[in-house]
Order: structure tokens, then C-alpha cells, then sequence
């Protein structure tokens, strides 16, 4: 990167940002399955949503797949992060690959969840982004009764069958914002509805926002690391600008752009919850060549969440790590 007429003086840090436990735990998962199986592993979706990841992942030898006629018989299959449907999960097993769910518990938690009150009667709403992968395996738990609104609008049009058992669920990597305010809507229009004992979005989601927010302020611009696919990667470079902030989302800092830089003195960066650190490391060398001189760290959360693998991939012994 040539240096334009840049001003910038210093990057901000947010904290937390990048991996989150179910990410380093999906990944996980793939890794210790290729080194105890060998290549090939399939995986059914890309494990996270993050390129640089999917694409390492390709080199050890995963293989992505979309339709479980494209695994072999007796291969070793890993459910994504992301969740899948029942009828994806009782076609896997009857089909008799050897099957390992990364599946973050934060949204098994939801998926059991949504099982139990079904068999208790209740129909669900769902706050949600169609199509997305966590959306379509949370939904998929139930053959009907679990109804989709992504926005405000969409919740004067739902007609669940019936009002007396009804539930609401959230994707887990929404805006907070969003959330709460179509989740205000629901319990309007629905004031009986049960809602969860603790909030769906997860830890990761809502301490990477947090972190946003209060950076947004102190900076003239924010980059954010990850995907177009990322969710919550999303989310982050949308709450910035709706704070009045610039932002950008990038995927590697190959794409970064000088004239973004033109009149900036301060920097805010931040990643989704599937973006490496080392994405992040790259992007802060990039900037230093317009001139940046200082790295500061935000004061933010610590996280110490950690998720236990499935038994067969611990080391001999191990004991199981539990939650926070």
C-alpha cells in the first residue's frame, strides 16, 4: 500500500474481538478429526463462516460439502457450527457416516430448547435472517409450528395457529438492537408469549457490539474483519455506521482501500467472532505503512469461556472442560 494523504496516528483495539469459544471449538474439531482419521474429513458447510479458515482447513484436508450424497459411505462427517436440521442429523446416521457435531452449544441450547417446548405444545416465532445456516438448522428441528419474522414488519404478518403456547427463539448472532426492538414488537402484539430465561444472542455477539460501541466513538473510522457470509461480522460494521461512524468490513488486508484513510487520524479495528487473530495482525501492518505510529488496546472484556469437544476426540484421559 503506497501512502496516500493519510493522517493516521493510532489504531484502536477492540476487546474482545475474533474467535469465540465455538469457534475455536468447531475448528478444533476438524483439526483433531484429521489427525486422528486422516484426510479426507467432510464437512457438511463451510465449519465457520471466514474464508482464510475454510481455506486452511481445504489444504489439511477437509472437503465442504452441501449434500450429504456428495460423502462417501463410512467417512467421517462434522456437523458445522452453525447447527443442521433433524432431517439432516437422521439422514447422516442412517446413512452411517461416523459423525462429529460442531454445532456451538449456544445453539444446541437453543435447538433443545425449542425441542422440549414442542412436545409441551407450543408453537415458536423465530428472529431470524432467512437462508442463514443457523436459522435453516434451528427451524429444521420441527417439521411446522416455528415461525420466521426478520424484521418489525414481518411480526403484524406472522398468523401462528394458535396464541396460548407460543415461544419466541433468536438467531444467535443478531444486532442486540435489532433484536431487542422486533423482540419488543413480538411481546406487544403477543404479551403472553414465553420468552427464553436467559437471551439467545450469545456472550460473544453482544461483548463484540459492547466493544463497538464504545469505540465508535473515540475513532474517525472502523474495520472490521470477516466474511460477507459472517453474521455477526455484519452486524458489527452496521452498528458502527449507525453510530455515524465510517466503517468497513474487510476480508484480508488485501483489501483495503487508501482513499478510506484520507483525513483519518484514528482507527478503530475489531473482528467478527470467526475471524483469526492473524487476519487482524496483517491488516494493523497494512495501516502502519499510512503513517501509524501507536496500538492501543481498548480495556474490554475477558472472555474464559470454554466448550468440551465430543468424547471421541479428546485425548486419552482428558477429562471434559465445562462451560463458564
Amino acid at each position: 500500500m503506497s501512502r496516500p494523504d493519510a493522517t493516521v496516528e493510532e489504531i484502536l483495539l477492540a476487546e474482545p474481538r475474533g474467535f469465540c469459544a465455538g469457534v475455536d471449538r468447531a475448528i478444533e474439531i476438524v483439526e483433531k478429526a484429521l489427525a486422528k482419521f486422516g484426510a479426507p474429513i467432510y464437512v457438511r458447510h463451510e465449519i465457520v463462516h471466514n474464508t482464510f479458515v475454510v481455506d486452511d482447513l481445504k489444504r489439511k484436508g477437509a472437503i465442504f460439502i452441501e449434500d450429504l450424497d456428495d460423502v462417501p459411505p463410512g467417512a467421517t462427517l462434522v456437523f458445522s457450527a452453525h447447527g443442521v436440521s433433524r432431517a439432516v442429523q437422521e439422514e447422516a446416521r442412517a446413512r452411517g457416516f461416523s459423525i462429529f457435531d460442531a454445532t456451538c452449544p449456544l445453539v444446541t441450547k437453543v435447538h433443545v430448547e425449542v425441542a422440549k417446548l414442542a412436545r409441551e405444545g407450543f408453537e415458536f416465532i423465530m428472529i431470524g435472517h432467512k437462508g442463514h445456516p443457523e436459522v435453516e438448522g434451528t427451524m429444521g428441528q420441527l417439521d411446522e409450528g416455528i415461525h420466521l419474522v426478520e424484521d418489525i414488519a414481518d411480526v403484524a404478518r406472522v398468523q401462528p395457529r394458535q396464541t396460548e403456547k407460543l415461544a419466541v427463539v433468536t438467531q444467535t448472532t443478531l444486532s442486540v438492537d435489532d433484536a431487542a426492538g422486533i423482540s419488543a414488537a413480538v411481546r406487544a402484539r403477543f404479551p403472553t408469549i414465553r420468552e427464553p430465561k436467559q437471551q439467545d444472542i450469545c456472550y460473544a455477539t453482544q461483548n463484540r457490539q459492547d466493544a463497538v460501541k464504545v469505540m465508535s466513538r473515540q475513532v474517525d473510522l472502523v474495520i472490521v474483519v470477516g466474511s460477507p457470509t459472517s453474521s455477526n461480522s455484519n452486524r458489527l460494521r452496521e452498528l458502527a455506521e449507525r453510530l455515524g461512524t465510517p466503517a468497513y468490513m474487510i476480508d484480508n488486508a488485501g483489501e483495503l482501500d487508501e482513499a478510506w484513510f484520507t483525513g483519518v487520524q484514528r482507527v478503530g479495528l475489531t473482528a467478527g467472532a470467526s475471524a483469526p487473530e492473524v487476519l487482524v495482525r496483517e491488516v494493523i501492518e497494512r495501516i502502519k505503512a499510512l503513517g501509524a505510529v501507536a496500538v492501543r488496546r481498548m480495556d474490554g472484556i475477558e472472555e474464559t469461556v470454554k466448550f468440551p469437544l465430543p468424547k471421541g476426540l479428546r485425548l486419552d484421559g482428558a477429562p471434559a472442560v465445562a462451560a463458564d
